[in-house]
């Protein structure tokens, strides 16, 4: 069985402005963020300690809070679409699973969220395309 290895970025509130809200509206106090990266297991397998031979993550959560920080969103899904964009701009990245959702969202409590699985096919499809 081939190697293969995540990145894993669990319940990361991001600050956001997402959505139209009436006055009897629940307003989501939070949106958090769950990302799944598959990268090649060569780049967690290291021989040498060092960042030159691992994915370097940093740069990509500092892109995800800048454009969640963009403006006003009507919805969370182009949010999402623009973080898979970002993620399609790192060729090291395989494959992404995404999954945002707002809290809470009726009379104080719930989870309500949109998960993509974005596979190596249609990711590198992304990379191709403007706007990726």
């Amino acid at each position: 069985m081939p190697l293969s290895s995540t990145i894993e970025l669990t319940d990361l509130e991001i600050s956001c402005d997402i959505g139209t809200y009436g006055k009897d509206d629940a307003v989501p106090r939070a949106h958090l963020l769950d990302l799944t990266l598959t990268i090649d297991a060569s780049l967690v397998l290291i021989e040498q300690d060092g960042m030159e031979f691992v994915f370097d993550y940093d740069p990509l959560v500092a892109e995800i809070d800048r454009l969640a920080r963009d403006g006003h969103y009507h919805t969370q899904e182009r949010l999402m679409t623009r973080i898979v964009g970002a993620c399609a701009r790192h060729d090291e990245i395989i494959d992404v699973e995404i999954a945002l959702r707002k809290t809470p969202v009726v009379n104080g409590s719930g989870d309500l969220g949109v998960r993509l699985k974005v596979d190596s096919q249609s990711l590198d499809e992304l990379r191709g395309s403007v706007g990726a």
